[in-house]
């Protein structure tokens, strides 16, 4: 599958292995087809809350 570069863009993270391995615990308890749909959609999320918080 190719990526639209104009609309997407790749960045490297780093992450502690604890941190690691509770994000693959969330892409197979979720069934993600891969690390980076449980990534992006754990951004997400904490995007959301993060506006939901800032709106209180």
């Amino acid at each position: 599958m190719a990526v639209d570069r104009s609309k997407n863009k790749q960045v490297l993270v780093t992450f502690p292995l604890e941190q690691l391995e509770e994000i693959e615990d969330y892409w197979h308890e979720k069934r993600y087809s891969n690390r980076n749909e449980a990534i992006r959609a754990l951004i997400q999320e904490g995007l959301k809350h993060t506006k939901k918080t800032d709106n209180q």
